[in-house]
């Protein structure tokens, strides 16, 4: 099975911004960021480009395919 990862909390960190600035900024709830960053939720393609706009990352460099066992 393969599963969505993210560097969210390690983005948000390095921005200084918490979870809800996070979302309002991407249009999204505070409770979908939290779920994203435990990789409960998989974002549609169009809020994960753009959560990776505003990190200034391209989207493979805050969200990656894993294999899990």
């Amino acid at each position: 099975m393969v599963i969505l990862k993210n560097r969210l909390k390690e983005l948000r960190a390095r921005e200084g911004i918490n979870q809800t600035q996070l979302a309002k900024l991407a249009g999204i709830s505070r409770q979908t960021v939290s779920l994203i960053e435990r990789n409960e939720y998989t974002p549609s393609i169009v809020i994960a480009l753009k959560i990776s706009k505003i990190f200034g990352e391209p989207v493979e460099n805050v969200f990656r395919l894993e294999e899990e066992e």
